[in-house]
């Protein structure tokens, strides 16, 4: 094999989402650099490969970076994993890649499951651009700065998140993005637990708290866009309208759908007569 890193995506929960190349990639170099020794030992051991090991992780990166190149440079090939999905993704790695290149070696990818792609493509998120931001801050001021900053963005936004923290960084959703816009969220993708929730932020630690067990696992958090929300949010007065026009006469019928909704009045009015021409000219 070619004296590069190759960078090398594992399965997420169920080993048989590895791929072929992956496998035979992990078989053929002579050391394999892992954020978890144990957790890729037994990896390998499942599908009997023997490599070398070297810990890699957010602690040593500098460190080990340098025994790397040292063993690239002496035209050893080096795999990098992390515990699952693609490395260097909310993940350590991306320091390991760039001293590689700056060394002049070559770095190839060698695709395979992601937890952020795995989650998007079962989400059911129609809007076109999704803005991945990784793990919010652990502290609550930081996550909430964090979380203002980005409401007003008119991308799906994709977070991972650990589950000791999960209701906290839901709690602080709310308040900073709207408590309406709809989230998914994915937990232990790919393994025996697997699920998926879809509501309104509002009531998602509602459900968490009804199952202690659905706090377990590793999850994936995907909350519709600033621009979807508003578009539900201003269409809500018209179907409320809508409602109250298949029961009551025209004025009543705005004068409550303004009430209930705090939608304009003249506005409410408009639509309502606009609808009426159109049912009198069909």
């Amino acid at each position: 094999m070619e004296a590069a890193l190759y960078v090398v995506a594992t399965p997420l929960g169920n080993l048989r989402d590895i791929t072929l190349r992956a496998l035979d990639v992990l078989a053929a170099v002579g050391v394999v650099a892992t954020e978890d020794t144990r957790h890729t030992r037994q990896l390998l051991a499942h599908y009997t490969i023997r490599a070398r090991l070297i810990p890699l992780h957010e602690h040593n990166e500098q460190r080990a970076a340098g025994d790397i190149i040292e063993l690239l440079a002496d035209g050893t090939p080096v795999a990098y994993v992390t515990d699952a999905g693609t490395p260097a993704i909310s993940d350590p790695g991306a320091r390991l890649v760039a001293r590689v290149r700056e060394a002049g070696v070559p770095v190839v990818p060698i695709p395979g499951p992601s937890a952020l792609t795995a989650a998007l493509s079962a989400a059911g998120m129609s809007a076109p651009h999704f803005l991945f931001y990784g793990f919010l801050p652990s502290k609550a001021a930081a996550r909430r700065a964090a979380l203002s900053a980005l409401s007003s963005l008119p991308y799906t936004l994709v977070f991972f998140e650990a589950p000791h923290r999960l209701l906290q960084t839901l709690e602080d959703m709310a308040p900073a993005l709207g408590s309406e816009r709809v989230i998914v969220m994915a937990r232990e993708l790919t393994k025996v637990f697997e699920s998926f929730q879809r509501c309104k932020l509002a009531q998602a630690p509602i459900w968490l708290a009804e199952d202690p067990n659905r706090l377990r696992g590793e999850f994936v958090l995907i909350v519709e866009g600033a621009a979807a929300a508003q578009a539900q949010s201003a269409a809500q007065p018209q179907r409320v309208l809508a409602l109250l026009l298949s029961e009551l006469p025209l004025k009543q019928a705005v004068h409550l759908a303004a009430a209930i909704t705090g939608a304009k009045k003249n506005a409410l009015y408009q639509r309502a007569l606009e609808w009426k021409k159109q049912a009198l000219t069909r």
